[in-house]
């Protein structure tokens, strides 16, 4: 069974001034649907077919360009999506609150390093917040289309909050002002729905 573009749970335009429509067109429809496509002929005819994405790039051969990169551009995306809403933004709550807070000493020093580190990473890349067994969690950037999933990768643990800093992401509405766009991902943070994916796998 191959892969299909996960559809979204609100308009195009439901995240605006956020996130633009155009942009929001443009990624979902062309991006990520570009690397579904491409995971899709990467894994035909492969023992990787029919198992599940999960499965997959945590047990990737690095070398393997085709499905580290599609693969974790599939992945990616279908976690970010479902990270937004239009009635996003605030603060945690309940376990993964208090989770931030024993990691990073509060909500506002966690948002601080999330930031730092979707600002710092150097060209294209991810900014993530992790879980790890046992309820930690943690901030972490990767480079291009990987994720914490993949073998030795950065944080580790599960990805419960990832922000994408593809220029293609928000180069439209925002152009060089990568801080702004950052600041901007706070206001549309479905937190009730990071709070259900760390409970799932802390």
């Amino acid at each position: 069974m191959s892969f299909e573009l996960p559809q979204l749970n609100y308009a195009h335009d439901a995240l605006e001034p956020h996130i633009d429509e155009k942009t929001m067109k443009i990624h979902h429809g062309k991006h990520h649907q570009g690397y579904t496509d491409k995971l899709n002929s990467a894994i035909e005819g492969t023992d990787m077919e029919g198992k599940t994405i999960e499965n997959i790039l945590i047990n990737l051969d690095m070398d393997n360009k085709a499905v580290r990169n599609n693969g974790g551009g599939f992945y990616n995306h279908s976690l970010f999506w479902e990270i937004m809403s239009p009635d996003g933004g605030g603060k945690p709550s309940g376990e993964l609150a208090t989770a931030i807070d024993n990691a990073f000493g509060s909500f506002e020093a966690f948002k601080e390093e999330f930031s730092n580190a979707a600002k710092g990473q150097f060209g294209s890349g991810w900014a993530w917040l992790c879980v790890h067994k046992g309820g930690a969690v943690k901030v972490c950037s990767t480079p291009n289309q990987d994720n914490p999933l993949m073998p030795g990768v950065g944080c580790g643990g599960t990805p419960i909050l990832g922000l994408d800093v593809w220029e293609h992401a928000y180069y439209l509405n925002y152009q060089n002002r990568r801080p702004d766009y950052v600041n901007a991902f706070f206001e549309v943070i479905n937190w009730e729905e990071v709070g259900a994916r760390y409970a799932q796998n802390k």
